[in-house]
């Protein structure tokens, strides 16, 4: 019998209310993620003209937040497991409101950078927790789509990010572009208070009847509900956790590796490329400073509206299958992206909007694939006892690769030229495909306690959902 046919034969559980909306709400992390990420974009060409900002100025400036980013990840885990998810949000929302107030009152680029290393320790404390969060309120028929909706708020803050950047571009005000993340900062604030701690980790604590208690409200059954604590305590039999477990357990390091190994993956998908410099990359295409701008606006809209293919099929399709397909697209769009630079777009119109038509392509591919799936994997593959550690070593990759991006990038325009660069990407995408094939595990419809139970009886790392 297929592995398709076992998770077809499970009943199927509709999802509570409750359940979609404390995930909803503990998504909205990635919110202000993905505003920081999309509002530099627009940003930095004003910056560099106040400040008289050269090339390596702005990376510096573009990867501020990226150090900041690692560091939380860092220190995200160990928080985490001592304070509980709920309390590591808040205490990303707080960073978040501070850190895009020091941005837009920045009176120089050591305080501008400063400013985006908090908003950096921001976003790592949230990209840890929320995906983690999620997945351990979700039922396991949902959390796919569930952990999905964390990549969706990313791209709505990109695409709002765009949109405010391409209005404020006309009067150049990029201290208002970055100002705008404490917005949306204090409402996350306000939703975190009212959202219960994760079930898992109070059982963790020894706190039982507490997550007996979110746990019903979650599924609206008791029996579901003790089904899932009894399940949850036999996990936590094992006594050894963290690094400790890291050390003594080679299957644990196992998920650790391929933990950091997707996330060094989405990042050199090139996906970062696009969103910190889409508007150079339209300007490269021959397109003016105005139009480039709108452009980065229809760059974002595509990645909110392809991310609705994750939510609605993931749960579907699989995991592994949409991301070989994303890999496939993505490599596509950066190849022949890279071909257009080459022959160069020169007058024609035509050439500038199959420019345009093959970045979008890149971006369907990574939003329904890459962007949210590499987030849902990373919360499925960790064993419960060692889930803060994983789950930290891979986010804290995810924002160490991210830094390297964006400070190659124009740098790598310079020495290799702009076809070859995004040769370099599709090259590396083609490999992707091969890598998830090897290593990657489907995990549909499967629950992270039985997923933690394949891995530490030794299956290979690309059937542990079975």
């Amino acid at each position: 019998m297929s592995d398709v046919g076992v998770v077809e034969s499970v009943p199927r559980v509709s999802l509570n209310g409750r359940s979609a909306l404390v995930a909803t709400l503990a998504a909205v992390a990635g919110l202000m993620f993905g505003l920081d990420l999309g509002v530099i974009s627009g940003a930095l060409k004003f910056i560099g003209i106040e400040f008289q900002v050269n090339d390596f100025g702005k990376e510096c400036i573009v990867s501020g937040m990226m150090v900041g980013a690692a560091l939380g990840a860092l220190f995200g885990g160990r928080l985490s497991y001592i304070l509980g998810r709920k309390k590591l949000l808040i205490i990303s929302a707080l960073l978040f409101i501070s850190g895009s107030a020091l941005c837009a009152l920045a009176p120089s680029v050591p305080v501008l950078i400063a400013g985006r290393v908090v908003l950096g320790l921001a976003i790592g404390v949230a990209s840890f927790t929320a995906p983690l969060y999620i997945s351990e309120i979700a039922h396991q028929q949902h959390r796919g789509a569930l952990i999905s909706v964390y990549q969706l708020m990313i791209t709505v803050g990109i695409l709002v990010a765009f949109i405010s950047d391409a209005i404020l571009a006309y009067s150049g005000s990029w201290r208002w572009m970055l100002g705008i993340v404490g917005v949306p900062g204090v409402l996350f604030l306000i939703g975190v208070l009212f959202l219960p701690d994760s079930p898992r980790w109070l059982v963790l604590r020894g706190r039982h009847d507490e997550a007996f208690d979110v746990l019903h409200g979650l599924r609206g059954n008791d029996t579901h509900a003790r089904d899932e604590i009894v399940e949850i305590r036999d996990q936590l039999a094992q006594a050894d956790g963290g690094y400790t477990l890291f050390k003594r357990n080679p299957n644990f390091r196992r998920a650790v590796y391929l933990g950091v190994a997707l996330q060094a993956i989405q990042q050199f998908t090139g996906i970062n490329v696009v969103m910190y410099y889409a508007p150079h990359i339209f300007e490269m295409a021959g397109f003016g400073t105005s139009a480039a701008l709108w452009g980065t606006v229809i760059v974002g809209l595509v990645n909110v509206l392809s991310t609705f293919i994750a939510i609605g099929y993931v749960d579907r399709w699989g995991r592994r299958p949409m991301l070989i397909a994303g890999f496939i697209m993505m490599a596509l769009g950066m190849f022949t992206v890279g071909i257009l630079l080459y022959f160069g777009t020169g007058n024609s119109d035509l050439a500038r909007y199959a420019a345009v038509a093959m970045l979008l392509c890149f971006i369907v591919g990574f939003a329904f694939s890459a962007g949210p799936l590499v987030w849902i994997l990373c919360s499925e593959v960790q064993p419960m006892k060692g889930r803060d550690f994983g789950i930290g070593c891979s986010t804290f990759t995810n924002w160490g690769t991210n830094m390297i991006v964006g400070l190659t990038f124009l740098s790598l325009l310079t020495t290799l030229g702009s076809a070859q660069t995004f040769w370099l990407y599709a090259l590396l995408n083609l490999i992707f495909i091969f890598v998830t094939m090897k290593f990657v595990p489907e995990t549909r419809g499967v629950s992270l306690e039985q997923i933690e139970r394949n891995l530490m009886a030794g299956k290979p790392l690309n059937r542990i959902g079975l």
